[in-house]
């Protein structure tokens, strides 16, 4: 990133009270320098909600819009809707919400606003659990990781939220992470920059829900890629998929490890989630090769 970026306007006041290396806020700052002075942010329940609905101590400097924990993207398309039927085309409108506000309550709303390709961007911050009311299960904490709610690790796996995004085909879906900022950046510049229902899907260190020092985020985030667990793509209208990076493959455990969450794992069980990465990552792999071979084909 050059120099100007550094320097260009801040729409976040400092001393926030998110916890220290939350890799949300981290990211959150970086798309708000993104989108500028002229947007709505639409706000459901979570770690965000909490930080910003006390007047007059909200962290934002944009105008945010706090809604009910179901319903940020029905709140998204009616802020979007009375801009338009003002004449207002230039306001960016974008709903944030966590894991539990976007995988569990609100899917029914993020779904119908999908289907309807609805024209707003729409940010999840997965911390892969219900963080700020003290570290309980959701459908995107991961297999084996303990929560207050899953005491010997949870049993099942991650929902796979980025197939239920594609199958709406909307025109543009991303994966991000704060440890690697230039490809945040630009992925933050095209979902600007495109029309209709964006979606970009965050990958959020939570250092107390995930037993991992503070200062460790970025790190953890950056070993989420490398070991291929979390990868980094973006997918153009449910179908089109391009790897936006492809690393050497370091061994999951190595990122299990790095997390108490993960302390009740077996090396048996920790082979099992290296086995379901690696299949996981051979299909998306196999999906944007093909892609790439018909890279001329506009009709696809």
């Amino acid at each position: 990133m050059n120099k100007d970026w550094w320097e260009s306007p801040e729409f976040l006041h400092p001393g926030h009270a998110f916890c220290a290396g939350c890799g949300f806020i981290i990211a959150f700052r970086h798309i708000l320098k993104v989108l500028g002075a002229d947007t709505i942010v639409a706000i459901t329940a979570g770690c965000l909600g909490t930080n910003s609905g006390f007047l007059p101590s909200s962290p934002i400097k944009v105008a945010g819009y706090n809604t009910p924990f179901a319903s940020v993207a029905a709140a998204a398309t009616g802020i979007r809707a009375a801009l338009d039927a003002r004449g207002n085309s230039l306001t960016q409108v974008i709903a944030v919400a966590g894991d539990g506000g976007t995988y569990d309550i609100g899917l029914q709303a993020l779904s119908a606003a999908a289907e309807r390709n609805e024209n707003f961007i729409y940010l999840c911050y997965d911390n892969e659990g219900y963080m700020n009311t003290g570290v309980q299960r959701s459908s995107a904490t991961p297999l084996g990781a303990w929560t207050t709610t899953t005491p010997e690790g949870k049993a099942g796996p991650k929902k796979d939220l980025p197939a239920i995004m594609m199958a709406h085909r909307i025109p543009y879906f991303a994966t991000l992470t704060p440890a690697f900022p230039e490809d945040f950046l630009a992925k933050a510049r095209q979902a600007e920059a495109i029309k209709g229902m964006r979606f970009l899907q965050l990958l959020s260190p939570c250092p107390p829900g995930w037993g991992i020092p503070s200062q460790a985020t970025v790190k953890l985030a950056r070993l989420a890629v490398q070991t291929r667990v979390f990868p980094l793509y973006e997918v153009y209208d449910g179908k089109r998929i391009i790897l936006n990076l492809e690393p050497e493959k370091v061994p999951v455990k190595d990122y299990l490890r790095a997390q108490t969450r993960f302390r009740t794992l077996s090396d048996e069980e920790m082979e099992h989630v290296q086995k379901e990465v690696d299949f996981h990552w051979a299909e998306l792999k196999a999906r944007a090769d093909w892609f790439a071979s018909k890279a001329d084909d506009a009709a696809l």
